[in-house]
């Protein structure tokens, strides 16, 4: 046999042993997640640095996340079989269990509660009292804010809607700009909103009810069916955006360069926004998303980041019963997914050379 055959056939052999391999080689799952915003900024990165980092790519999972416009709606795509998780605020799947009979479990915790009255620092208002007379601002009068917003009210011994005025305002510079022009003393709104507000220039006093920091909120959640037909692919899902929760902590301005490179019209634009104010801006909007994360984590024992315990459903399903928002309460430990160890799975990764990777942001 001649060197220039021989040659032939060993690349023949060469190419047959690669497509063999390629073969071999299963194809990566398919998984939707359904996000209850409108936008997928900075402000969620244990959703998208999994993407952009390969994280979830790692755990043989080919992952879409997709902004659907609030937590109804991503609950109603959950339900209908068009996403595998959805990510929503606590109370609509407790609300979801206890109404509407749905088995909805919760795989993962990703902030607390982190919603406030706020009024302009320099201005007259210095306790919830003193908007007596006033109005507040809310994005919606169908917000999941108002059972929160009237409580508080309540609490101090004000009447809603009688004694204080709540106002449709929107989001965004229409909200800031109601409260800056007085046509509203006080707006009540989510931490990530209130950033935006600040980074218009606002300067805020913030009131929220004693308990409000206790309750879990935003959530990673699924179907029951879906934890019994592959929990390994939950597990991964969670591993993956615990992966992205770590990472945001090690390096926040890696966070943005990420994000920046990789969905580029997510980043603050305005004709006469200098470069250094719309890092300022995007750095502001995710340390306020941060500040909930790690109240979360530290909510859920301080040790496992994700980590969602059935007891920490205790505070939440009071609320909701007192605001007449559920009928009865149902079993804390049904709300969680039952699979054996999956927080400890999740957070089980080189927490060291990962948050090195964050450090060195190779490539971005």
């Amino acid at each position: 046999m001649t060197p220039r055959l021989l040659t032939c056939f060993a690349a023949v052999a060469a190419l047959l042993a690669a497509f063999s391999s390629a073969q071999a080689q299963p194809a990566p799952k398919k998984v939707k997640i359904a996000m209850g915003a409108r936008v997928i900024s900075i402000a969620y990165p244990w959703l998208t640095l999994p993407q952009a980092m390969g994280y979830w790519k790692e755990e043989g999972l080919d992952v879409e996340v997709v902004a659907v416009g609030g937590s109804l709606e991503a609950i109603q795509q959950l339900a209908a079989g068009n996403v595998d998780f959805a990510q929503v605020n606590s109370s609509v799947v407790v609300q979801s269990n206890a109404n509407n009979k749905m088995t909805i479990r919760s795989v993962m915790l990703n902030t607390v509660n982190d919603w406030s009255v706020v009024a302009l620092d320099d201005g007259p208002i210095k306790s919830m009292k003193d908007f007596k007379g006033k109005a507040i601002g809310v994005p919606a009068l169908s917000t999941g804010g108002m059972p929160m917003l009237k409580e508080i009210l309540q609490a101090n011994g004000l009447v809603p809607d009688s004694d204080v005025s709540i106002v449709a305002v929107g989001f965004g510079a229409p909200a800031y700009e109601a409260i800056k022009s007085n046509k509203v003393q006080g707006l009540m709104f989510f931490q990530a909103a209130i950033a935006g507000f600040e980074n218009f220039g606002g300067k805020f006093r913030y009131f929220h009810g004693a308990d409000w920091r206790q309750q879990p909120d935003f959530s990673l959640n699924t179907l029951q069916k879906t934890v019994d037909a592959d929990p390994k692919m939950v597990e991964g899902i969670v591993r993956g955006a615990v992966k992205g929760s770590v990472f945001s902590f090690a390096n926040p301005d890696c966070v943005r360069r990420v994000q920046w490179k990789t969905w580029p019209d997510t980043k603050p634009s305005g004709q006469n926004l200098a470069e250094e104010t719309k890092v300022s801006w995007d750095l502001n909007n995710l340390k306020a998303q941060q500040m909930g994360m790690k109240e979360a984590f530290e909510l859920a024992g301080g040790k496992l980041w994700g980590n969602y315990r059935p007891q920490d459903y205790a505070v939440l399903q009071d609320f909701l019963l007192r605001a007449g928002l559920i009928k009865a309460k149902v079993p804390n430990d049904s709300l969680i997914a039952a699979i054996p160890g999956l927080f400890e799975k999740a957070n089980s990764f080189d927490h060291a050379a990962l948050e090195a990777q964050a450090k060195a942001c190779a490539g971005f």
